[in-house]
């Protein structure tokens, strides 16, 4: 009968240690893309590299991390990084698996990493003359996640949007986890900073249509008129957009489902199908 109580005990104690394991590796993590300067990959540091020379963003590789018993089999990575490395003007160092594993979040970098510098994003209201005259801008507003922030900049890209404009709480302190979940999007996507009301009162005067991805008053998607140009914002999976800005719209747009369901999209998802639409309406 004694026995029982020992293993409570023991049980208790574990599920302890568990908990403050867990908890030590969610704090790592976060720690890791609160402020995280390091791009992870080929697919990222080509993305920086592309970014800069394009004029898009002003971001600069430091140096370049290789894992020396990962570099048999990445001639062609190599040679890119040393020309790159003799134009731009970055190091490369050999150095250890363990040393970038201590650096970095994921565990697809391949053995090559990146340690870049910030990114200068513009104030939209300094920038105006830069927007197309006819153009596709996102919002993503209230965003929880850096992971999803950078898969919604890999969908709105890849469907021809010219620009993301964020709010000053945005993601993009964690730039590299950003650039990896993007697949590189957001190193070559102008992006630009402004509040929520700001960015709508300043694109509705250069003439663009503002829309708001909500329900209330809401026009479907297949309906809706999204030619070009348009502004669309969409909101993030636990705040949405904020009254203030649905107040705004010109437009709001809702995403039909197939069936009955009483949840939404995420907001990586959502964006994507309304920027699927709007690159739809404007094939021609």
């Amino acid at each position: 009968m004694k026995k029982a109580p020992q293993k409570l005990l023991y049980g208790l104690v574990f599920a302890l240690f568990i908990t403050i394991t867990h908890q030590r590796l969610m704090k790592k993590e976060e720690s890791r893309f609160s402020q995280s300067l390091i791009f992870e990959g080929m697919t990222s540091i080509r993305a920086c590299i592309h970014g800069w020379e394009k004029g898009i963003s002003d971001r600069r590789i430091r140096r370049i991390l290789l894992d020396g018993e990962r570099l048999k089999n990445k001639g062609r990575e190599i040679s890119y990084l040393k020309a790159m490395s003799c134009k731009l003007g970055f190091d490369l160092v050999t150095t250890d698996g363990a040393r970038i594993d201590s650096l970095t979040v994921g565990s697809t970098h391949g053995g090559i990493i990146a340690e870049c510098t910030e990114r200068t994003i513009p104030s939209l209201s300094d920038v105006t003359d830069q927007i197309a005259p006819r153009g596709f801008y996102a919002m993503i507003e209230g965003i929880e996640d850096p992971y999803n922030f950078g898969y919604a900049m890999r969908s709105l890209y890849a469907c021809g949007c010219n620009g993301v404009i964020l709010t000053p709480r945005n993601w993009m302190s964690a730039a590299g986890v950003v650039c990896r979940s993007s697949a590189g999007a957001s190193e070559v996507m102008p992006l630009y900073i402004a509040e929520a009301e700001e960015a709508a009162a300043v694109m509705r005067s250069l003439g663009y249509k503002v829309v708001c991805a909500g329900i209330r008053d809401s026009v479907s998607s297949f309906d809706c008129d999204l030619a070009y140009p348009v502004f669309l914002v969409v909101g993030g999976e636990k705040r949405g957009i904020s009254r203030a800005m649905l107040d705004l719209a010109d437009t709001v747009v809702r995403i039909d489902y197939a069936g009955e369901f009483s949840g939404s999209l995420s907001a990586a998802s959502a964006a994507s199908m309304l920027a699927y639409e709007v690159m739809r309406s404007n094939r021609k």
